[in-house]
């Protein structure tokens, strides 16, 4: 019995040691191939087209980072210049995301200015079924222009005149007749200037863009750069809004997007002193066009205002020529952009008007009130996020829109 269960034992201690032997060989084969097949994916990673080993580390600043103007380490100077003109077609090809829509074809101001489009088409309502000009017309003229922020000396004047049209019997009754007069009348208000940007020939050409924080001084500049930049001129792009850090960074993917050069200074410097230096650059490179930002600041103080008078003088010094000072105004504000037009004139010689957000508004009467009363041409307006979406005002469709009606129905 003893040697039966001594034989057992020694069977059972057999059986064991060759399964343990076995597990122990097949572990070794299973870690050997997980070895093999690591290598292999290491090999395949680092020849293979589509795939890079991180070694920012270990190299030099890219040709990238030096072409959008990018200060690193070692890298502190006065003034940063940006050459964006080999990049651009890779931004607008590789970023669409983030590029705003580009409009096509013609922009029909009546579609997008469905808030202050037809605001006199009451008035012209009443007298169709009236067919007389009688007192109420007058008055729902009168109200239809003040809500719209037309304002009371520019609608007393248009009401004055169409007084005397019909004392002289040059006006009836008739609502076609009253809304082409209407429509030639307004087109005469807006007719205060050249809406045409100026340009000198040669290099060095300034346009100064200014106004308050908020009413889209940057992206105005973007799209006046995309334009030019497209028209076959060399623009550069000048940050003079140094005491917002976000107006830099915007300006400067703006840059990228159009292939505009940009100049930019450190946080908190002389703005002046980067327009010069934009200038200067600007002039050297041959470039057609500078476009300068400006710090966005209340009109009501007098300290800011007298820094931008600085800025304006530096950027109309020799070599640069100073042909605009755009005042960038924020259509939705009503009025209120009105006292902001007076006073950045007063200031800086303001040459021309850009009416930003009016696709936003039902108070686009504004544009009448400071050409009437300014005498100030409104050069450019906005109706739209689109990079082509800035355009010059025509006067007499902008006259059909308020009164609701085209040149094919008066």
């Amino acid at each position: 019995m003893i040697y039966v269960l001594v034989a057992v034992i020694a069977v059972l201690l057999i059986l064991i040691s060759v399964g343990f032997t076995s597990s122990f060989k097949s572990g070794k084969k299973t870690l050997s191939r997980r070895k093999t097949s690591s290598k292999e994916e290491l090999s395949s990673s680092e020849h293979s087209p589509g795939k890079k080993v991180n070694k920012l580390s270990e190299e030099s600043p890219s040709e990238s980072d030096q072409a959008i103007g990018k200060r690193l380490p070692g890298q502190e100077t006065k003034t940063e210049i940006s050459d964006n003109a080999d990049v651009a077609e890779e931004v607008f090809a590789g970023s669409q995301e983030s590029t705003p829509a580009v409009a096509t074809g013609r922009v029909n101001l009546r579609d997008r200015l469905s808030k202050t489009g037809g605001i006199l088409s009451s008035p012209l309502a009443t007298l169709r079924g009236k067919g007389r000009i009688d007192q109420q017309v007058y008055d729902q003229l009168e109200e239809a222009m003040i809500l719209a922020d037309v304002g009371i000396p520019t609608t007393a004047k248009l009401l004055d005149s169409m007084r005397n049209a019909v004392k002289e019997k040059k006006l009836s009754g008739d609502a076609s007749e009253l809304a082409n007069y209407l429509k030639d009348e307004i087109a005469a208000v807006l007719d205060v200037g050249d809406t045409e940007l100026s340009m000198e020939e040669g290099p060095g050409n300034v346009w100064l863009l200014v106004g308050v924080n908020g009413v889209g001084k940057t992206t105005t500049i973007g799209k006046l750069a995309h334009s030019e930049t497209r028209s076959g001129k060399k623009v550069v792009l000048a940050a003079g809004d140094t005491f917002r850090a976000a107006a830099a960074d915007q300006l400067e993917l703006w840059a990228k997007k159009t292939g505009a050069d940009f100049i930019k200074g450190a946080s908190g410097a002389d703005p002046s002193s980067v327009i010069f230096d934009a200038v200067r650059h600007g002039v050297a490179q041959e470039a057609d066009l500078i476009i300068a930002d400006s710090a966005g600041r209340l009109h009501n103080k007098a300290n800011l205002m007298e820094e931008l008078k600085k800025v304006r003088r530096v950027a109309a010094r020799p070599p640069g020529k100073l042909t605009e000072v755009l005042l960038v105004i924020d259509a939705t504000t009503g009025q209120n952009g009105l006292i902001q037009a007076r006073l950045f004139t007063e200031a800086v010689q303001v040459t021309g008007i850009v009416l930003t957000k009016l696709d936003g508004t039902a108070k686009g009467g504004i544009v009448l009130a400071i050409a009437s009363e300014l005498n100030i041409p409104i050069k450019l307006v906005g109706v739209g996020e689109g990079v082509e979406d800035l355009f010059p005002l025509d006067r007499e469709e902008f006259a059909e829109t308020l009164i609701g009606v085209s040149q094919d129905n008066v």
